[in-house]
């Protein structure tokens, strides 16, 4: 296969597509929208932080794919939030070819916060999922068409003590992703679920300093690793589903 040849296979099923991206304003959503948009996808990316949001914006413009990538800021845990989404969906592209399930919040164990903070995090990490799926598939179904990720976690595996709030939430994208795929296949709508291991984002404890330590002594990822993984699954022709890719780093033994 040629270099021009392997390109145009990366890029075939991407290249003008209308792309939703949850969580697009930093870590996996971020290197996933820009690296998209440069491949030639159309991008709308959500996010809660506004600095966040205008230096993703700014790195677009240097790269010279700015005018292919639009963001909002938005809180995807809420019904409001999921409106405000799909409005902007139907102002932009008036229709979807694919959403990246994304956005999502650190938390640890069940003994640690309260209510309202673990009502917090299971909307947005996993209600959030639900909803913008139903929204997106109502809008796919009809051209029977469109490709649903969902980025995981390898803690709904692994189950890590003292992580599980979170650990509940990557456990239910699991089993949603598999059930959905299931539902929507035969409506020309493909599921695919990536299960990452540790990413150098700001989701992690450490350092940035660290992670870049850890990430050379290869017990780390980078977000660009995953946006890679999310432009292989959506290079794939019609016949071919990646349903379910799991990418740890290589001494993260677990």
């Amino acid at each position: 296969m040629t270099q021009q040849t392997y390109a145009d296979y990366l890029t075939k099923n991407i290249s003008n597509k209308s792309i939703l991206v949850t969580g697009g304003t930093a870590g996996i959503g971020r290197a996933t929208s820009l690296m998209l948009a440069s491949a030639g996808a159309n991008v709308l990316l959500t996010g809660q932080d506004q600095a966040h949001l205008e230096d993703t914006l700014k790195d677009a413009g240097k790269m010279g794919v700015g005018d292919r990538i639009k963001g909002i800021i938005t809180d995807i845990s809420t019904a409001q939030g999921i409106t405000k989404i799909f409005s902007e969906v139907d102002s932009r592209f008036g229709n979807l070819d694919v959403l990246i399930n994304n956005a999502a919040l650190a938390y640890q164990s069940i003994s640690e916060g309260n209510y309202e903070e673990w009502e917090h995090i299971i909307k947005t990490n996993l209600l959030g999922y639900l909803a913008c799926s139903n929204q997106a598939i109502q809008r796919m179904k009809p051209r029977k068409a469109g490709h649903i990720i969902n980025i995981g976690s390898m803690s709904a595996d692994v189950r890590e003590k003292n992580s599980s709030v979170y650990v509940a939430t990557k456990s239910g994208i699991q089993g949603f992703s598999a059930s959905l795929r299931k539902e929507v296949n035969e409506s020309g709508i493909k599921v695919s679920l990536i299960e990452p291991g540790a990413v150098g984002t700001d989701m992690q404890p450490s350092t940035p300093e660290e992670q870049r330590e850890k990430e050379k002594k290869l017990e780390m990822l980078q977000a660009e690793d995953i946006a890679y993984a999310v432009l292989y699954c959506l290079a794939q022709p019609l016949r071919c589903d990646i349903v379910e890719l799991k990418i740890r780093p290589h001494l993260q033994l677990i």
